[in-house]
């Protein structure tokens, strides 16, 4: 589960800015935060729920994307070939250009708290260190950072494998690979001290971006192939008010140019939706359905997996960019009620321009983020808890009488 995420000198963010999903003390809302099982140690309360506000352009999306950036590394293989590290530094200060981008994660997995700390270029990796906490106490198990005289390294004291081992990790590890991939890559499946860390930041986050075409192509091929799922997308659409009873799956008819083309071509499939009304019933092909219905079925995936399976109960986090764009308001508020009612220590983070939540009484005021942008261009990312202000108070009038800023300039003719 995230504690912490910090990112510098990546796209619109110049200057440390840090996200959180610690909860404020004090606040009401107790089905909103849940207590992080860590062995040993006590620590403050989680938000189930992030939403993050802000204009277009004011980095969004780029907090979306540094979140991708760490999924992304840490699943890139040693390999020999040089491929670009997906980082963009900040680009309205030169004097950042040739600057490494910095991104630092506090986050718990397996009943453990960890500390994962990042630098690097499009060209390499320039820092790595890694820390545990057992028991609460600061742990170094490696740190990395690079020197014109090569890659120098500090291995903690608890760090199992052993010298040698370690001095294998070092040498085989590339510029452009994580030291925690490479070594995790080199070890059996008995030493699980780095491979445990490194499980979640390969998986911890599901990043939903972009629209839902590809995630409804998906969602139609696992409910074709396993007829439960179709049932399963059913239900969802009607605890969503979409009235579809039945998802079954015809064989669509194929226009051939020719007798190799017939051969090589595979049967391909229609989506046949059964739509219940007071009228009675109708079937409608996917492709006639509405874009919502469309962006909803392809949503149930990684909803699904966030919420019901097993990978929920590993403290994964489902991060959507841009979640009104997909689902209509009161969808999100049905949704992010649900997520709230659950059992689950899994978090959901998204971004939205929509302000309905703000008046639903769902969420506190600790769990609503804002961007803007300051006048050198840069990303500023606050809580609304950090505003004056009291607990009960309008704050979807508030944010539009621009008490908390995060809103945008619109130039008047």
């Amino acid at each position: 589960m995230l504690i912490e995420f910090s990112i510098s000198n990546y796209r619109s963010f110049r200057e440390k800015q840090t996200f959180s999903m610690v909860a404020a003390p004090r606040l009401k809302k107790g089905d909103n935060v849940f207590k992080p099982a860590v062995k040993g140690e006590k620590l403050p309360d989680l938000l189930k729920v992030t939403a993050i506000y802000g204009p277009n352009a004011s980095g969004k999306s780029n907090l979306i994307k540094a979140f991708g950036v760490v999924s992304e590394i840490a699943r890139r293989q040693p390999s020999a070939q040089s491929t670009p590290l997906p980082i963009f530094p900040f680009r309205f200060d030169q004097q950042l250009a040739d600057q490494p981008s910095r991104i630092e994660l506090h986050f718990v997995y397996a009943e453990q708290r960890y500390e994962f700390g990042l630098a690097l270029t499009q060209d390499r990796i320039v820092e790595e260190r890694l820390l545990v906490f057992p028991k609460g106490k600061e742990t170094l198990l490696y740190e990395r950072r690079h020197l014109p005289s090569g890659d120098e390294y500090t291995f903690g004291l608890q760090l199992e494998g052993g010298k040698d081992l370690h001095e294998l990790w070092k040498k085989s590890t590339g510029p452009q690979v994580l030291f925690l991939v490479q070594a995790v890559a080199n070890s059996s499946e008995e030493l699980k001290q780095l491979r445990e860390p490194l499980t979640w930041l390969q998986s911890g986050f599901m990043i939903v971006s972009g629209n839902m075409d590809g995630w409804a192509d998906s969602s139609q091929e696992l409910a074709r192939d396993i007829p439960v799922f179709a049932k399963e997308i059913s239900s969802f659409l009607q605890d969503v008010d979409v009235p579809v009873t039945n998802i079954r799956f015809d064989q669509a008819d194929s226009v051939s140019s020719g007798l190799l083309q017939a051969i090589n071509s595979k049967p391909k499939n229609k989506t046949i939706l059964t739509h219940r009304t007071a009228l009675g019933e109708a079937e409608f092909d996917f492709q006639e359905e509405s874009e919502g219905t469309k962006n909803l079925i392809g949503f149930w995936l990684p909803w699904s997996i966030h919420e019901q399976s097993s990978l929920a109960k590993k403290n994964r986090t489902l991060i959507v960019d841009e979640l009104d764009s997909s689902l209509h308001p009161e969808i999100v508020a049905s949704l992010v009620a649900k997520h709230i009612k659950s059992d689950s220590s899994s978090q959901l983070i998204f971004t939205t321009h929509d302000t309905h939540l703000m008046d639903a009484k769902l969420l506190r005021r600790d769990q609503f983020w804002l961007t803007e942008r300051d006048a050198n261009g840069a990303t500023q990312l606050r809580s609304i808890h950090d505003f004056e202000g009291r607990e009960s108070e309008d704050l979807e009038k508030r944010y539009y009488e621009g008490r908390y800023r995060g809103l945008p300039f619109v130039r008047k003719s």
